[in-house]
């Protein structure tokens, strides 16, 4: 199923603090690999993880990282960008 978001924009939910929105180019067993991402730590803001997400889709991603390796162990979520309900 991963495989068939290749080349389009995601949310990848992590088990931490953390949430990222980027293209995914690779999934492999253990990675998944996003480029032009916002790997964002909610720790940062006091924004909850839906309106951060809501925000930075309505708003535009706000790269930080122009490739990164996430962990497949703590994802716990990913979704097409398109798919992200904001109401």
């Amino acid at each position: 199923m991963l495989t068939e978001m290749i080349g389009q924009r995601v949310v990848v939910d992590l088990s931490s603090q953390f949430v990222c929105l980027g293209t995914l180019q690779r999934v492999d067993d253990l990675h998944l690999e996003l480029h032009d991402a916002d790997l964002h730590d909610l720790r940062d803001t006091r924004t909850t993880r839906e309106n951060y997400v809501a925000a930075a889709l309505a708003t535009g991603i706000k790269r930080n990282r122009k490739r990164v390796l996430l962990a497949r162990a703590e994802v716990v979520a990913v979704a097409r960008a398109e798919d992200v309900v904001s109401e």
